[in-house]
C-alpha cells in the first residue's frame, strides 16, 4: 500500500514538475494576417517589393518572440495577388476572409486599395493601407481603413509649398509647368490637385497630360513639351512609364529647369538611380521617405540590399505599416478583429524609423505622416527638405 501511495505521490509531482514549466510557456495560437499586393501584372515590381516588406516584417516580429500580447502567438502570412486589377484584389480579401485573416495590409495601388477596403468593410476586417495615396480611401467613412503614410493630398500640398520656396529663394526662375499622369487614382487625382495649387502659388500650368498604363512610347508627349518648352515639367506616373517618359526626355534633349516630382514612381528610386544615373541626375521628388538619420532604416536597407533587392519606398512603407499593425494587435491582446479595429484607431505607435512621430489617426489618416523632398545628387538620393532631415541642399534650378 505504502509502495502504491508512493507512486501516486512521485507520479503526481512528476505531473506538476511537467505542466507548469508548459502553462507558463504555452504560446497563443498563430495570427493570420493577409498580405495582398499585385504581384503579377502591370504593377508586378512594386506589388513584390511591398510583399518582401511586409515579409521582412512579420520575420523580425516572429524572431523577436512573436506578438507579445498573445503569449508569443506567431504571425502567419497568407499571401494573396491582386494581379495588378481591383477586382482581382476584391476577390483575395473573400478567399482572405474564409481563411480565417485577422487582419490585411496592402494593396499598393490606389485603384486597388479602394476595391480591397471596400470588401474587406463587408466582413468587419481592418485592413491597413501601406501605400495607397488616393485620399478616397479613407474619406469614404469605413471604420476598417487604416493608412500609416500620407495621402495624395498632404503630398501635393508640401511639394507646392517647398516649389515656391525653392523658386523664390533662386530669384523666380521657373514660371511655368507641365504634369504629366498616368491616367488611375492615383495619377489623376495627384494632378488635379497640382493643377488646382499651383496659380496660386504663381505658376501658369501650360498643359495637363494623361497617358495609358502601359504606356510604352513617350515620343509624341516629348514633342509637345518641347513645343511648349515649360519651366517645370512635374510627372506623376508608376515606374515603369516614369523612367520612360524622363529616358525620352534625355534623349530628345529637352531639358527644363526642373523636373519635379510628386510621388514620382521613379523618383526616388535607387533602382532608377542604378539603371539610368544620368536620366536620374537632379530630380526632386516628393515622396514617401524614411528618416535617414535612422540606424534602424540604414540598417534594413543593408539587409534589402543583401537580398539583391533595392532599397524602396514600397518595401519601408510595407514594413512600417506592417509593424504598426502588430503594434495595434499586441495592444488589443487579441485576434478579434473589432478589437485590433480599435487599437488601430486609438494608435499612439512611435517604435517606426519613418519620419512621422506617434501616430495619430484621425478617419483612418494618419495626421501625423509627412513625405519628404529627395534630390537625386552625386549618385545618391538625399533628403533636401525639411530641415531637420536634411543630408544636402538642394540644387534649384539645374543647369542645363
Amino acid at each position: 500500500m505504502s509502495n502504491r501511495r508512493q507512486f501516486l505521490s512521485q507520479s503526481a509531482a512528476t505531473a506538476s514538475a511537467l505542466a507548469f514549466p508548459m502553462i507558463a510557456t504555452a504560446q497563443g495560437a498563430p495570427v493570420k494576417i493577409g498580405v495582398l499586393h499585385p504581384v503579377t501584372g502591370a504593377l508586378a515590381f512594386s506589388g513584390q517589393q511591398c510583399r518582401e516588406g511586409a515579409l521582412m516584417a512579420i520575420e523580425d516580429l516572429n524572431k523577436a518572440g512573436g506578438l507579445k500580447g498573445l503569449r508569443g502567438a506567431r504571425i502567419e502570412p497568407v499571401l494573396g495577388d491582386a494581379q495588378s486589377q481591383p477586382q482581382v484584389g476584391a476577390a483575395e480579401v473573400e478567399k482572405m476572409n474564409e481563411a480565417g485573416v485577422a487582419s490585411i495590409v496592402g494593396a499598393y495601388a490606389s485603384a486597388i486599395c479602394l476595391a480591397t477596403t471596400q470588401a474587406a468593410a463587408k466582413h468587419n476586417l481592418p485592413h491597413v493601407v501601406d501605400v495607397g495615396v488616393a485620399d478616397q480611401i479613407v474619406q469614404r467613412g469605413l471604420k476598417n481603413t487604416f493608412r500609416f503614410g500620407p495621402g495624395y493630398g498632404k503630398c501635393a500640398e508640401v511639394a507646392v509649398a517647398n516649389l515656391y520656396v525653392l523658386n523664390s529663394t533662386a530669384g523666380k526662375p521657373a514660371k511655368t509647368a507641365m504634369i504629366i499622369h498616368e491616367e488611375s487614382l492615383f495619377g489623376t487625382g495627384t494632378a488635379n490637385l497640382l493643377a488646382r495649387e499651383l496659380p496660386g502659388y504663381g505658376f501658369e500650368v501650360k498643359e495637363v497630360i494623361k497617358h495609358a498604363n502601359p504606356t510604352r512610347d513617350f515620343n509624341n508627349i516629348v514633342l509637345r513639351m518641347k513645343a511648349l518648352n515649360p519651366d517645370i515639367v512635374i510627372p506623376a506616373n508608376y515606374y515603369n512609364e516614369y523612367a520612360l517618359l524622363v529616358r525620352t526626355m534625355q534623349q530628345q534633349k529637352v531639358t527644363p529647369k526642373a523636373i519635379y516630382s510628386v510621388l514620382g514612381g521613379a523618383a526616388s528610386s535607387f533602382k532608377f538611380l542604378k539603371e539610368f544615373p544620368d536620366a536620374a541626375n537632379g530630380i526632386i521628388d516628393c515622396n514617401h521617405w524614411f528618416n535617414p538619420k535612422d540606424k534602424r532604416a540604414l540598417d534594413l536597407r543593408k539587409r534589402v540590399e543583401a537580398k539583391g533587392l533595392f532599397f524602396t519606398y514600397e518595401i519601408f512603407n510595407t514594413y512600417t505599416a506592417t509593424m504598426y499593425l502588430a503594434d495595434a494587435i499586441n495592444r488589443a491582446g487579441s485576434a478579434d478583429r473589432a478589437a485590433i479595429t480599435a487599437a488601430l484607431a486609438n494608435s499612439t505607435f512611435a517604435d517606426h524609423f519613418m519620419p512621422y512621430g506617434p501616430t495619430k489617426m484621425v478617419d483612418g489618416q494618419n495626421t501625423g505622416a509627412q513625405p519628404l523632398m529627395t534630390q537625386v545628387l552625386g549618385g545618391d538620393i538625399k533628403v533636401i527638405v525639411p530641415r531637420e532631415y536634411r543630408q544636402a541642399e538642394p540644387v534649384f534650378p539645374m543647369k542645363a
